[in-house]
């Protein structure tokens, strides 16, 4: 994980929410000074509360030329959070009978010849969990000038690998033994690929017809362009990364080839990822597949890996959540599914820093079911 979260020092101020039950003040205390202090030009935090009721709070710009400010609507790029739906859709169709867990590339992808002792023995759910021991990315020489040019001009420098690189990469690919968590983009990739010869369809049409479609999600979408007319979106900026371009400068959007798209491409607004998050807590047929996916399949001291979700311990508060980075967004989603809250923080910058998902997870979890303000 590239993410860096913290809970509060101060025990009074992180029970502070229990006392006041003030939501707004408490959200506007963890993000409003990441605009003053000029961190991102524009955030929108989602809440889910108990019961389902959701809130949602915008500050800053979505775009420095219209001035206007983003709300739970508003569309931003999320990265590694579309994971999470690639996961989805996998348990669902694990739930189906369509494929398994225990299935392997060299079953799932046999056009591929890929060696059955070799990477052709890495399982779905190695890919899914991040414990195939595969890259986040491989880094060649070519990849490595494409990440220094991004250093200075914010260019997409996945932008080489394509099926044809990736599956040539795999070939000579020698997979550790036992489960190494390393968080792997190519490797979710891999899973979409998988997903896709086994069924005949595309990953995007999939997880229309099974997640966005059924839930109702009108902002999600694989390229703004497949957005409703009229839709508002946020345009990114730098932030810790690209190190060589100023803080708040605009950078260029990311476009992904088929390949990749599915494990990092996704467009959501905090309205659409609070759906997504809460259909994590039904017991219909689709809540029971998303349910699966954040149980650990190792129980480490921090951060054990589940599918498409990380599961840690927050102060005795059990979480599960996930961070994606593109370009120049950061998005956070993180479930308490004892007491089926949930919170998202969209950014229009890249920083690595969580300064509100975790802190306020974890106040909510400090009052039991607690009225709005």
């Amino acid at each position: 994980m590239l993410s860096h979260s913290e809970l509060d020092i101060s025990d009074a101020e992180a029970r502070r929410y229990a006392k006041t039950r003030n939501l707004r003040a408490e959200v506007d205390s963890l993000a409003r000074p990441l605009v003053e202090q000029g961190k991102t030009p524009g955030l929108v935090v989602g809440v889910l509360l108990p019961g389902g009721r959701r809130h949602f709070f915008g500050y800053g710009v979505a775009d420095k030329l219209s001035g206007i400010q983003p709300d739970g609507d508003t569309a931003f790029p999320i990265g590694s959070l579309s994971k999470g739906f690639l996961g989805g859709l996998a348990a669902l169709l694990v739930q189906e009978g369509v494929l398994s867990w225990d299935d392997t590339l060299a079953t799932r992808l046999p056009n591929e010849n890929l060696d059955p002792q070799g990477p052709g023995k890495i399982s779905l759910r190695r890919l899914a969990t991040h414990t195939s021991g595969l890259p986040r990315q491989p880094f060649p020489p070519r990849t490595l000038l494409y990440f220094i040019a991004y250093l200075f001009n914010g260019e997409n420098f996945y932008r080489q690998f394509d099926r044809e690189y990736i599956f040539g990469y795999l070939r000579d690919f020698d997979p550790p033994e036992g489960n190494q968590v390393v968080y792997s983009n190519i490797g979710y990739a891999l899973l979409g690929q998988a997903l896709e010869q086994r069924t005949g369809q595309s990953v995007a049409s999939l997880v229309h017809r099974k997640i966005i479609g059924p839930l109702k999600l009108d902002k999600t979408r694989y390229a703004f362009e497949q957005l409703p007319a009229g839709s508002v979106r946020a345009h990114g900026h730098a932030g810790d990364q690209p190190r060589f371009i100023a803080r708040g400068a605009p950078v260029p959007d990311w476009r992904f080839n088929d390949f990749m798209n599915t494990s990092t491409g996704m467009i959501s607004s905090a309205r659409d990822l609070l759906g997504f998050a809460s259909a994590h807590f039904n017991d219909n047929r689709l809540g029971k597949a998303l349910r699966s996916t954040l149980k650990p399949v190792m129980n480490l001291p921090v951060r054990s890996p589940a599918v498409a979700w990380v599961v840690d311990d927050l102060a005795g508060q059990k979480i599960a959540y996930q961070v994606g980075f593109v370009a120049g967004y950061s998005s956070y989603l993180g479930l308490d599914v004892e007491r089926q809250t949930a919170v998202v923080v969209l950014q229009n910058s890249f920083n690595f820093d969580d300064q509100v998902g975790h802190r306020l997870l974890h106040r909510l979890a400090l009052k039991k079911a607690p009225p709005a303000s």
